[in-house]
């Protein structure tokens, strides 16, 4: 092989495998960013009012976009602590799925939320925090209650294995300050609290 020969040959040889290690990488980084499912989930809200204590709950949790970049051999629940690893997370409740044992309160809860307007309860995450503890997290993000968007932090604990991760949490709000008038009945006779608890697990897997 002459000089003039080799040269196309080396060339070649040098951009497939370029090609090689740009396409192996790529692989690699892409069978990393695991999409995540919802296994199973439940959402509950509780309040007070005049007359006696009230909870609703639903269990009609829908996923929008969920995304975790886990290196291969690290189980799901240390990926979602690992900083900068959850990529996107956005999940809706369908707000007339929310419903109460107590007679009568479904109705005027639906009203408040405004659900023929407004079907869904949605929230994106922004960013999660390590809050300390082992397993807990906070979670900044975007939650739409009503058609009105409000920046609020969830207070995280998480568990589990190779395959799935459990989240819980807690969140504390003003019903007023998503523009909803807390519900009323019994010809107004029963006057609810503006102040809510919504809990919540979730368990996700890959």
């Amino acid at each position: 092989m002459t000089y003039r020969q080799s040269v196309p040959t080396i060339f070649t040889c040098a951009l497939a495998a370029g090609l090689w290690v740009a396409a192996a990488t790529t692989g690699a980084q892409e069978s990393a960013q695991a999409s995540l499912a919802l296994s199973s989930g439940r959402v509950s809200i509780a309040g007070t009012s005049n007359i006696h204590p009230y909870t609703a709950s639903t269990t009609a949790i829908r996923i929008i976009r969920a995304k975790v970049a886990a290196a291969p051999g690290t189980s799901l629940a240390d990926a979602v602590l690992t900083p900068g690893a959850v990529e996107a997370f956005e999940l809706a409740i369908p707000a007339k799925s929310l419903t109460s044992p107590k007679e009568g309160l479904d109705k005027n809860m639906h009203k408040a939320l405004k659900v023929d307007e407004h079907h869904d309860i949605t929230f994106r995450l922004a960013r999660l925090e390590s809050a300390g503890a082992a397993g807990a997290l906070r979670a900044i993000g975007q939650l739409r209650i009503a058609g009105i968007e409000r920046e609020v932090t969830l207070n995280l604990k998480t568990s589990g294995d190779e395959s799935t991760v459990t989240v819980t949490g807690e969140l504390q709000l003003l019903m007023t300050d998503f523009g909803i008038t807390p519900p009323k009945a019994m010809l107004g006779m029963l006057k609810t609290d503006p102040k809510v608890t919504v809990t919540f697990e979730t368990v996700l897997a890959r």
